[in-house]
């Protein structure tokens, strides 16, 4: 069984995402160096932090947490860049569970009712055939114990990558549209809204918008990363 298992890694090799160097059987995604150096964001504070302060004045958000520093060319790309356009979902399951496990020592968003993520256009959809945040929000509810709802909230309206855009544009983010397809469920309810990387805030604060339409809603925010202001 070893045989077939190094034979295979010659023609199909675990590699680290960061660095390319081959993976030991213990390491999954980011080889023990790279996932040590990892950006990882501090957060103390979960009510008041640079995630929550994105949106004062614009949508009322109960908590917010980002996980990873996101810059041109640094590992956090690197891996949201395959997940989001190489079908890495391995990495959503790697993220979503140290994620997890950073929240449980925190005693963090255990009390949410449902995960929410940031939902694809129809069409975006069938070009890339998968919603990166499919995999990463089923493993993150089943870290904090709630339920991952993903069609309850859709996009009505088709919208240029974010990093295209100009910063005027995604601050603006006029045309990309939400809307709820059930509110029964969300009532009286801490959603927890996912995304991979925020960087203007604006289609979150969209979602949020609708989101809030819900009588006596509470709303959170969790993304993969945030960009890091040079």
């Amino acid at each position: 069984m070893h045989f077939f298992k190094d034979l295979l890694s010659i023609f199909y090799p675990n590699l680290c995402i960061n660095c390319d160097k081959h993976l030991f059987s213990s390491e999954t995604v980011l080889c023990n160096s790279c996932k040590n150096d990892l950006p990882i964001i501090d957060i103390l504070d979960f009510h008041s932090n640079v995630i929550t302060s994105i949106f004062y004045g614009k949508s009322i958000i109960y908590k917010g947490y980002s996980f990873l520093f996101y810059r041109k060319k640094n590992s956090a790309q690197k891996l949201i860049h395959k997940l989001k356009y190489e079908n890495r979902e391995d990495i959503g399951v790697f993220l979503a569970n140290w994620i997890g496990h950073e929240l449980h020592k925190r005693d963090e968003f255990l009390n949410v009712d449902y995960i929410l993520p940031v939902p694809l256009h129809k069409e975006k959809m069938k070009q890339r055939g998968y919603n990166q945040l499919t995999v990463f929000g089923e493993t993150l509810a089943r870290k904090i114990t709630c339920e991952y709802l993903p069609n309850v909230l859709i996009r009505t309206s088709s919208s240029k990558t974010q990093t295209l855009k100009s910063r005027f544009e995604r601050f603006n983010n006029i045309h990309t549209k939400f809307k709820l397809t059930n509110t029964n469920y969300l009532t009286n309810k801490h959603v927890l809204l996912i995304d991979d990387v925020i960087t203007s805030g604006a289609t979150l604060e969209a979602c949020c918008n609708e989101l809030q339409k819900v009588k006596n809603i509470k709303i959170s925010i969790l993304t993969m990363a945030y960009t890091q202001k040079t």
